[in-house]
């Protein structure tokens, strides 16, 4: 395969993920399992950006706002664009991440983990504030990840047919 099919390919599945996950989150409360065992959320919130056509007719709609409906965005679906960007919200417990996935390039951009205090109490290990940083950044990717990996599942079984089906109901309502 050469490198611009692959980059095509790729950006096929970027977008029908994200398009799938915001589907699965709203019909499904948000909620997802981790391969641990782990429950959490994943909600799309705040900023989608949907595309559609090739080339110089390619179309890009952006909706954004701190308590944004996307209601232009899902009508981007409906006539066919595909989520390209999705700011997530990740849940765990009381602890919640923020981070903007980018479906061309599956990156997660500008991630914001819960506030770690930078004050050290005496005898503390200077880098514990830094690994705890670390630990939630891994943290979320890995629900990132648990995410991506149960799309993988249904996007490449049997019951693709009967999802797409579904999805295709949640964009009439």
């Amino acid at each position: 395969m050469d490198l611009e099919r692959a980059q095509t390919v790729s950006l096929a599945l970027g977008q029908e993920f994200l398009t799938w996950l915001w589907f699965a989150s709203e019909t499904s409360h948000g909620l997802f399992t981790a391969r641990d065992g782990e429950v959490f959320s994943v909600t799309v919130e705040q900023k989608v950006s949907v595309q559609g056509g090739e080339g110089e007719a390619r179309e890009t709609a952006v909706c954004s706002g701190p308590m944004a409906e996307l209601r232009e965005a899902r009508m981007g679906l409906v006539t066919g664009k595909k989520v390209n960007k999705a700011k997530l919200r990740v849940e765990k417990d009381e602890v919640s991440w923020q981070v903007l996935v980018d479906a061309a390039s599956f990156t997660l951009q500008g991630l914001k983990t819960p506030k770690v205090s930078m004050t050290l109490e005496e005898g503390e290990d200077p880098d514990a504030r830094i690994l705890e940083k670390i630990y939630l950044m891994e943290k979320c990717t890995g629900y990132v990840d648990s995410v991506f990996a149960r799309f993988l599942e249904i996007r490449f079984g049997a019951d693709w047919p009967e999802e797409t089906q579904r999805l295709r109901q949640w964009l009439r309502r």
